[in-house]
């Protein structure tokens, strides 16, 4: 459904890039003629996938992969890293992927369990939008920031609360930028992804043995495939979606929404419950 030109031309930088969906998402960037560059903080997986990256698309479309070892939660190094990618050309697109996460009862948090996660999803998110907005607007130039938040950012969750606060903080950042920089030729969105499964979150967050619930809580009653976000980040860093700004685009399966419904709990409803509430079978009143 993609002509392979879409991204021709356009530099794209991805946090969290050497793994995951970032990872996935720089490998479809680079199918569709991107420029991408990576960061991260473990230098050596960073050169790994960008070597790997490289190999698999740059002789089909001409593409290049830059990395460079990256704190987001760190400002000074972002403002620095930020200066050296920009010197080899503007950057058009920031992609803000990098997070961190983990499932534990609030209670038994430190606040340095806080601060680890709220520095690299809220901190590092901003950080990376400033760094990237200051030069666009200095330049006069249009630049796009598309965010991967999470339906909780705006319904909250149990047991991953920093998290929930920092995402929801991001959509906070993503809609008030879109208004104020939109003028400047500067979109902003966003992505909510579902359940697609990860190396990196599947280990943190999935309790051994029970990755199926993820898939029978999905009222598609699967887990999301790579390429199927890929697709939708293509699209929307793309000039064709030029007219998308301010948005967020849920990639559950529709999960969300089955666990919103007061009365969603039905779907576990059996034959026999079902027989008994039919009319005629209850009383009245």
């Amino acid at each position: 459904m993609f002509v392979p030109d879409l991204l021709q031309g356009k530099r794209i930088l991805i946090t969290g890039g050497g793994t995951g969906l970032g990872k996935s998402m720089a490998r479809r960037f680079l199918e569709l003629g991107a420029r991408v560059a990576i960061c991260g903080r473990r230098e050596d997986v960073l050169e790994e996938t960008a070597r790997e990256l490289a190999a698999e698309t740059t002789d089909k479309t001409g593409g290049a992969v830059a990395w460079k070892g990256l704190d987001i939660r760190d400002a000074e190094a972002v403002e620095r890293g930020v200066g050296e990618f920009w010197a080899g050309g503007p950057i058009d697109v920031l992609v803000n992927n990098a997070a961190g996460n983990f499932l534990a009862r609030t209670e038994t948090l430190s606040h340095r369990a806080v601060d680890s996660v709220l520095g690299i999803v809220l901190h590092g998110s901003a950080y990376m939008t400033l760094a990237c907005g200051r030069r666009w607007i200095a330049d006069g130039r249009p630049g796009t920031v598309l965010s991967m938040i999470t339906t909780y950012a705006w319904t909250g969750s149990a047991y991953v609360v920093p998290s929930a606060m920092g995402k929801a903080g991001v959509l906070a950042l993503t809609r008030s930028l879109a208004v104020e920089w939109g003028p400047k030729g500067i979109r902003l969105n966003a992505i909510a992804p579902g359940p697609f499964p990860t190396k990196g979150a599947w280990d943190r967050l999935v309790p051994e043995g029970q990755a199926d619930l993820w898939e029978s809580r999905n009222p598609l009653g699967r887990v999301g495939e790579h390429r199927e976000l890929t697709n939708l980040a293509a699209y929307m860093v793309s000039d064709q979606a030029g007219f998308m700004n301010g948005e967020v685009v849920t990639l559950d399966g529709g999960e969300w929404l089955a666990g919103a419904g007061q009365f969603n709990w039905a779907s576990q409803l059996s034959e026999e419950d079902w027989a008994a509430m039919a009319p005629g079978k209850k009383g009245k009143g």
